[in-house]
């Protein structure tokens, strides 16, 4: 519920995750968005280890979340809603990815195709 204040028992790194994917981020996403290593983001959302104050702060807002949700669980929880519409852009993305790799494909396969014809054309 957007503005629901609650104390909730999670981690920093359950949170971060939670508010992650409510975005439909992907990790390398988000790790792009913050200006850090994907390995360093993944570290944080393991609780191998956890950024600074001023990543905290960034990490916060790009996630749409309060600093204080974000470290104690205690504010504004992300806004409901959210994940049916970031889930949907989430699948929407993975899908022209999927689109963009089957056209590279396609075009490689045609490439490969006229190469061919060329060749056996050119030995008759």
């Amino acid at each position: 519920m957007p503005g629901k204040k609650k104390k909730t028992e999670s981690t920093v790194a359950e949170r971060m995750v939670s508010a992650r994917e409510a975005l439909g981020l992907s990790t390398a996403q988000l790790a792009r968005r913050l200006g850090v290593q994907t390995r360093t983001l993944s570290a944080w959302e393991t609780g191998a280890s956890e950024p600074r104050s001023n990543r905290l702060v960034n990490l916060a807002g790009v996630l749409e979340v309060s600093a204080a949700w974000l470290l104690g669980g205690e504010g504004t929880l992300p806004p409901a809603g959210h994940d049916e519409i970031t889930l949907l852009k989430g699948e929407l993305h993975r899908l022209r990815s999927q689109q963009d790799e089957t056209a590279r494909l396609i075009e490689r396969i045609e490439n490969h195709v006229e190469a061919l014809a060329r060749k056996i054309a050119a030995k008759a």
